[in-house]
């Protein structure tokens, strides 16, 4: 070996060394910082999430794909309340809801196509317009009087998406709606707290990037590996807004939804929801009492898109929930139970 192969070697021996020490670095920092995390007390730990259950119910499609639905609270109560859960999540994400209300009013919660228990769709299956359809077919099968329905996320866009195609149902079957944390369109503009230059190149890369993903779905899905600190960060990060005061346990309850969420999925879906404009459809809900909750920290659908929605139905009802992130039916429970019950009682009193 001559001398200046051995110093070739000897530089790239250093570099690898040293990117080895970056890396067991970050992972002990990482380590050292989900630690700290779980160290906290925890109010919540002995939570049942996963563990309500309703009368199972299964709904076959007009384009023949299984839906799972549970009913649950009294089946004689006058109203029911439908809940549309939101991208890459499942019906288990309203267990807070589902908990307070479930004594008082009859509830059908469904997994949306291709989440949860409900049938994979494919990416031609998988618009928000095919949202919309399901939604109305929940409703003609499943909910014999009249109904407040409430979306978050990705849910809402599925109301959206039912009042532009069924605007005769709100006002007649559906008497009030919920929009949670959710968006009329423009979402391919959101900076996800990034500087503006790094965003734009983000949204330049990421439909190429994600496609990339959803092709090689099955082999991306061995590696999420259950209960990794990274995605124990991610999710706390994206859907809590990195809050101080969020329970370990429910940041495990919602990163296992979103575990369970197949890559190929999280791909069918991501065009539909950057393409997703329903603004012009809105008028359709101010003919119904509306709420419309935010987090004041979400990133995802940031409280502009609400205050946007607000502004054209001027009869809504807009909370902004400090500190508060895009789950915010899990980081804030009671603030969105409260919202809730206002809203059906003012349903009822009309």
């Amino acid at each position: 070996m001559t001398t200046t192969t051995r110093r070739r070697v000897g530089i790239a021996g250093a570099l690898v060394g040293a990117a080895s020490a970056g890396v067991a670095a970050a992972a002990l920092a990482k380590r050292y910082a989900v630690g700290r995390i779980r160290l906290r007390p925890d109010t919540e730990a002995s939570e049942p999430f996963g563990e309500l259950r309703g009368r199972e119910r299964t709904l076959v499609t007009s384009d023949g794909k299984a839906l799972h639905l549970e009913i649950d609270g009294p089946e004689d109560a006058e109203l029911t309340v439908v809940f549309c859960h939101g991208y890459c999540l499942n019906l288990e994400s309203w267990h807070y809801q589902r908990k307070d209300l479930r004594e008082s009013y009859r509830m059908v919660l469904w997994d949306q196509r291709s989440h949860g228990r409900s049938q994979r769709a494919g990416a031609d299956g998988s618009t928000i317009d095919r949202l919309g359809a399901d939604l109305a077919e929940v409703i003609e099968k499943f909910v014999p009087g009249p109904c407040v329905l409430v979306g978050h996320s990705m849910g809402g866009m599925t109301i959206m998406a039912l009042a532009d195609s069924h605007p005769e149902l709100f006002a007649d079957k559906i008497r009030g709606v919920a929009l949670i944390a959710t968006s009329a369109g423009k979402l391919a503009e959101l900076t996800l707290g990034m500087p503006a230059m790094v965003s734009k190149a983000v949204h330049k890369i990421a439909p190429s990037t994600i496609s990339i993903l959803g092709k090689g779905g099955a082999l991306v899905d061995r590696t999420r590996h259950a209960g990794s600190d990274i995605a124990f960060l991610m999710t706390r990060y994206m859907g809590f807004g990195d809050s101080k005061n969020v329970s370990p346990t429910v940041v495990d309850f919602a990163e296992s939804m979103i575990r369970a969420t197949p890559t190929e999925v999280f791909a069918d879906f991501y065009p539909a929801l950057m393409n997703h404009d329903k603004l012009s459809a809105l008028d359709v809900l101010d003919q119904v009492p509306t709420a419309i909750m935010v987090g004041e920290r979400d990133w995802l659908t940031p409280p502009d898109h609400s205050k946007a929605i607000a502004a054209a139905l001027p009869k809504a009802q807009l909370t902004e929930v400090p500190d508060t992130s895009h789950l915010i039916q899990l980081e804030r429970p009671g603030a969105v139970n409260d919202a809730l019950r206002d809203l059906i009682k003012r349903v009822e009193m009309q």
